[in-house]
């Protein structure tokens, strides 16, 4: 896991403060399928299977999830490159519970976490396809990378030039060869990084989680008026290749610097629409409704909305669209990108 300095302790104390913003659940019968979230036990916080239906089951009607990687249930006991099969075999245990509970949202994918230089990466793909037990869809080898990981709660772990480094780029065509997704999370600033990834394996599905993690922390802070117009051209040049997928979300988190998990009270769904809808409309505008999908990333984005208004926000902005398109970005680009 990456290392939170002590906030993830506190999650789970949340509740009251997130309870203070109750709404009423808009369009409660459409499907979603919420392809981003993560189980974890780190640092005092727990969030496993319970806390994922207490937040599923909250109101939207969730029927379908995707777990990804977050380095947690390792077996460490196992050589390096294995060790992060433990997390696989547990999630798929946690998956084959869920499934005697049908009427609960069932985890229907897993993303796990490899070594994409490994030069017997077979081998360790392998070993995630028997742990997963079918529901291994992807691999995530995040390549979030920034200079001043201390000004960062959350600082990624990706190592400098990764998405440059050939036998990457290898290891990335090998996941395509296989039918697997790839994953990603990184920062803003590495947007051009990722895009010569993205050339460089035309025939590999990638999916670039949380908008590409524009920062609003350290030498970011105050900047967004700065940094949201050389996003909108990042991105637009991304979308000009088709095997990029993104996922619209994870934009609550502490770095992105909206600060919503200090405040007294938690955000409405008017507010998040309000401040970060020009964001996602331009991402559907840029990519389309069927190479976008919506996302929680709970619990990351629980320190700062909860599920039922999170997901009312993300209605909201899809409001003025057509019903196929809100279709898409609920559920059917997940299921179809991850073969659910």
């Amino acid at each position: 896991m990456p290392r939170y300095k002590g906030w993830t302790s506190g999650m789970e104390m949340r509740t009251d403060w997130l309870g203070q913003v109750v709404e009423p659940i808009l369009d409660p019968g459409r499907e979603i399928v919420d392809p981003h979230h993560h189980f974890w036990v780190h640092d005092g916080a727990t969030y496993e299977l319970n806390a994922l239906w207490a937040d599923t089951g909250s109101g939207h009607n969730v029927v379908q999830t995707v777990f990804i990687e977050c380095r947690s249930y390792y077996d460490l006991s196992a050589p390096d490159p294995m060790q992060s099969v433990g997390e696989t075999a547990q999630v798929a245990r946690m998956a084959e519970q869920a499934a005697r509970h049908p009427e609960q949202a069932q985890v229907a994918g897993i993303v796990a976490n490899a070594d994409l230089r490994l030069p017997d990466l077979d081998r360790v793909l392998d070993a995630h396809v028997a742990a997963g037990s079918g529901r291994l869809v992807g691999i995530r080898h995040a390549g979030a990378r920034d200079g001043d990981p201390d000004a960062l709660i959350i600082p990624g772990r990706g190592d400098a030039g990764l998405y440059l480094d050939p036998a990457f780029q290898a290891g990335v065509r090998r996941l395509g060869a296989r039918g697997l997704t790839y994953d990603t999370w990184h920062y803003h600033h590495q947007a051009d990084d990722f895009l010569a990834l993205a050339r460089s394996a035309p025939e590999t599905t990638l999916i670039l989680d949380h908008f590409g993690t524009p920062l609003g922390v350290g030498r970011f802070a105050g900047k967004r008026s700065e940094i949201f117009p050389h996003w909108k051209e990042d991105m637009a040049r991304l979308a000009d290749c088709p095997n990029v997928i993104v996922k619209l979300g994870g934009f609550l988190m502490p770095d992105n610097g909206w600060d919503w998990y200090k405040c007294d009270r938690p955000p409405s769904s008017d507010q998040i629409v309000a401040d970060q809808s020009d964001w996602y409309l331009h991402m559907i505008a840029c990519f389309g409704p069927d190479r976008c999908m919506f996302e929680s990333n709970f619990p990351v984005d629980r320190t700062a909305v909860s599920y039922p208004v999170l997901w009312n926000a993300f209605k909201k902005i899809a409001a003025p669209i057509d019903e196929v398109a809100k279709s898409n970005l609920c559920a059917g680009t997940a299921r179809r990108i991850y073969g659910l």
